[in-house]
């Protein structure tokens, strides 16, 4: 009876060992996960900067009005916010790296997508890694910060929107309209072209009533797709929101 206790007791110990011992490897992995990343950014010397979000401007509707009503686009390339981003991005950084400027084709970054499908991006990778090997000038720097749209759900729902875009909810109960400036940033290893980080910008800390998980604000019905009031409003949701997403990259040191 003593020996059946003692193996049955060993037992016990070890079933309760084998989860702290996948909780430690499982935290060893992501430890080793961020010191490759921070070990990498220490390397970076030189870095060249594309952004390609400012192409057009759709404008989508939902809730009841929405069903039948397909989302619209409007060109505002005119606005030069990719210039304007870049600009910003390149002050952000200067700080801590030399920033070296670079031409791109911007349509290509604009228009290129990953699937829907994530096991179809896990074999054919990273779409931009490509587009930063071919495409990019000059070649040779240490890294490639590249800045393209992001897409989210709206709503909790089917409905896809990305980039940037006004959202017009309307249903018996509520109606809104929603200003969305949805984008992601990539670190791009400038000589092996792996990515070093990738993070979609997160919503502003002061959005309560939050509907998309990226910058967003919900706007007043005044406003007009051609109001000189709407350019200011999209091109505050960007640069508000980039210099917490640079910070959580660990592209600057803190959050400004």
């Amino acid at each position: 009876m003593r020996t059946t206790s003692r193996y049955a007791w060993t037992a016990m110990v070890i079933l309760l060992c084998i989860p702290m011992a996948i909780l430690a490897v499982l935290s060893s992995g992501a430890h080793a996960l961020f010191e490759t990343r921070d070990a990498k950014l220490k390397s970076v010397k030189t870095v060249g900067i594309v952004s390609a979000i400012g192409d057009q401007f759709t404008l989508a509707k939902a809730g009841l009005t929405g069903l039948n009503n397909g989302p619209r686009t409007v060109p505002i390339a005119s606005w030069s916010l990719d210039d304007l981003i870049v600009q910003q991005v390149a002050e952000a950084l200067s700080i801590r790296f030399q920033v070296q400027p670079v031409t791109y084709p911007r349509a290509s970054f604009a228009t290129t997508q990953e699937s829907a499908i994530t096991a179809v991006n896990l074999v054919r990778g990273d779409r931009f890694k490509k587009l930063v090997q071919t495409e990019v000038s000059p070649q040779g720097l240490d890294a490639y910060i590249v800045i393209t749209k992001a897409k989210a759900y709206f709503g909790g729902g089917n409905r896809k929107v990305e980039g940037l875009g006004l959202i017009t909810y309307s249903t018996v109960l509520e109606s809104f309209r929603l200003l969305h400036a949805l984008y992601e940033i990539r670190v791009v290893d400038g000589k092996t072209f792996d990515i070093i980080e990738k993070l979609a910008a997160g919503p502003l800390d002061e959005a309560s009533s939050v509907r998309l998980p990226g910058p967003s604000l919900v706007i007043d019905a005044s406003f007009d797709e051609r109001d000189e009031n709407l350019r200011r409003a999209i091109v505050d949701l960007v640069i508000r929101s980039l210099p917490n997403t640079l910070s959580d990259m660990h592209l600057v040191n803190q959050k400004q």
